[in-house]
């Protein structure tokens, strides 16, 4: 069995929750059996590594607009239990994207101190992107640390939610808001925000990644190619930019036919497995690791990439043998 790297992969940490109602009450909904697994840091977390034959699982925390101090005590969290694990935890680094210059610094001080191996970022800060140069300093530093920002989903803003209401209830609306369409959309639209705003232009050694097998751009991605480049001048098209500049997982999508088309337009080099535990199980993401196989749709040394070697070359980190 190959190791198996994971790197959309979450937690929720008491402390976050304590010092925000916006993150408590978006924690209240989980299942009490979900929010055991995001807070667990220690065995319960590891043993559901084993389960899912998972190596290295890199986490992150999110979501939520939180205070640079909280931030750091969460980052600090992390990282002690990292310390504990290090041959199957690493970190993705929490920032406070509200605050660009301290979001910045604490991407550095995780780097330079903690050891993470980037950051998980919100999709939007309050329904505002990130194409707004304001943030730019944190894609700068990035760039400097030479790791990677991980662009999740987040849910939609007060201002979004009217545009998914409609004649039906407003559970349907939350749904096309969130995991049922948008989350996707509106990450996908991220991507082309960023490109679009000149942010490869400026970081051309930026790397990004983005789960759920591409957020709905693979199957765009021929047309997109095409009307970007009624966009302006631009040093690099985004044809360039997605072979370059761009990663994306699997995390949460278990089915052959998507991964069809994101092999058909993104190299193997850029192509990495998650799971996006503990919403998906482990398990599940074995069974459909344990079927691309079977299926020969990824084969050889390319399954080797995309089990854990692309990870290892993005992230610096070292899959551990079994």
């Amino acid at each position: 069995m190959l190791p198996l790297i994971t790197l959309e992969e979450h937690y929720a940490s008491p402390k976050v929750s304590e010092a925000s109602p916006e993150a408590r009450d978006h924690y209240a909904n989980f299942p009490p059996h979900i929010l055991s697994k995001l807070e667990s840091l220690g065995e319960e977390r590891i043993q559901d590594l084993d389960k899912g034959k998972v190596s290295l699982q890199v986490i992150s925390h999110g979501p939520g607009n939180i205070s640079p101090t909280v931030c750091s005590a969460a980052n600090d969290d992390l990282a002690s239990a990292v310390s504990r694990n290090p041959t199957r935890l690493a970190g993705f680094a929490m920032l406070p994207m509200s605050e660009p210059a301290a979001a910045a610094k604490e991407l550095e001080r995780c780097v330079k101190e903690l050891g993470f191996v980037g950051a998980l970022v919100d999709n939007h800060l309050n329904g505002q992107f990130y194409d707004d140069d304001r943030f730019w300093s944190i894609f700068e530093k990035a760039q400097e640390l030479n790791v990677p920002i991980y662009i999740h989903p987040s849910f939609a803003s007060d201002s979004m939610m009217e545009h998914y209401k409609g004649n039906y209830s407003d559970s349907v609306a939350m749904a096309l808001s969130a995991y049922g369409w948008a989350w996707h959309t509106e990450t996908g639209l991220h991507i082309l925000r960023l490109f679009a705003s000149g942010l490869f232009d400026c970081f051309p050694k930026l790397k990004i990644v983005i789960g759920h097998m591409g957020e709905m751009l693979p199957f765009q991605l021929e047309r997109i190619f095409l009307i970007s480049e009624r966009w302006g001048k631009r040093e690099r098209c985004f044809r360039e930019v997605w072979r370059n500049n761009i990663w994306i997982t699997t995390s949460g999508m278990f089915s052959l036919t998507p991964l069809a088309c994101l092999l058909q337009t993104t190299s193997i080099d850029h192509v990495l497995y998650s799971v996006d535990y503990p919403f998906s199980a482990n398990e599940k993401g074995l069974e459909f690791f344990e079927e691309i196989e079977k299926s020969g749709l990824i084969a050889g040394k390319d399954l080797e990439l995309f089990a854990f070697g692309n990870a290892e070359n993005l992230l610096g980190v070292k899959a551990r043998s079994s």
